[in-house]
């Protein structure tokens, strides 16, 4: 069966800025990449606090409530496009697999988007200045619903940028992936999986009225893992030669 591969492989592309040894071959823009650029644009238009202009101060300071809760959306959308554009840029795939892959993954941010504005609103909103969100009414059940739907979107758009790199790594041999390349690429569908598990775990105990209060701990604990993740790879990746050249 026969790939349709397209990427900077006639050329000797850079290294990834990131990732000494790690050679980019999507360093031009693609129509793909671009589209990406695009509705990971439209879906911040959707996180803004507020369209219309404040018209009195009481107006102005209940919109500035809302920013703390918009800049940790910004901060969620603005690591998944990172995260694509990485991708898009160490293996420069543009076939079938990869079209369709970043469609899903691009109509899951989509529709991830308002769960997620909701429950940083009505969470953040009511940690910072003592009450729950303006306009918001919701009951625990409804809000252990609210953390289910949450907790499956986060672990459905990972698991849309795990298969693609799970199809970059099958197409290692296409790719012409070095050991460390490969290394690198294993590396980071571990990452992947972490962060696809536990959002399905989180899902899970929000769905237990008993440990309802530990879903939202359990996305606190990826920062030490992913951070003692990151730590072990660094040292695991110096045996390889490419990657003690600077």
């Amino acid at each position: 069966m026969v790939i349709e591969v397209h990427m900077t492989l006639g050329k000797r592309a850079g290294e990834s800025p990131d990732f000494v040894g790690f050679r980019m071959r999507g360093q031009e823009v693609a129509r793909l990449e671009s589209f990406s650029d695009a509705v990971f644009g439209f879906a911040l238009t959707l996180l803004v606090v507020s369209l219309d202009v404040p018209k009195t101060f009481p107006d102005l300071i209940a919109t500035m409530r809302g920013f703390p809760a918009f800049a940790l959306c910004f901060l969620f959308l603005a690591l998944l496009w990172n995260g694509h554009y990485r991708y898009c840029s160490r293996y420069g795939l543009d076939d079938g697999s990869a079209r369709f892959l970043t469609c899903l993954m691009l109509f899951l941010v989509l529709f991830y988007v308002y769960p997620l504005k909701f429950l940083f609103n009505f969470s953040i909103t009511g940690l910072l200045f003592g009450g729950p969100a303006q306009s918001i009414s919701i009951t625990r059940s409804e809000f252990s619903t609210l953390l289910v739907i949450y907790g499956l979107g986060f672990a459905a758009v990972y698991l849309a940028l795990l298969l693609l790199y799970l199809h970059a790594y099958r197409m290692r041999d296409a790719l012409e992936l070095t050991e460390l390349e490969k290394f690198d690429t294993r590396y980071q569908i571990f990452r992947l999986v972490t962060l696809v598990g536990m959002g399905l775990l989180a899902a899970l105990l929000a769905c237990v009225p008993f440990f309802r209060n530990w879903s939202s701990l359990v996305y606190i604990l990826l920062f030490p893992i992913l951070r003692t993740s990151r730590t072990i790879n660094r040292r695991r990746r110096m045996r390889y030669p490419a990657a003690q050249s600077a």
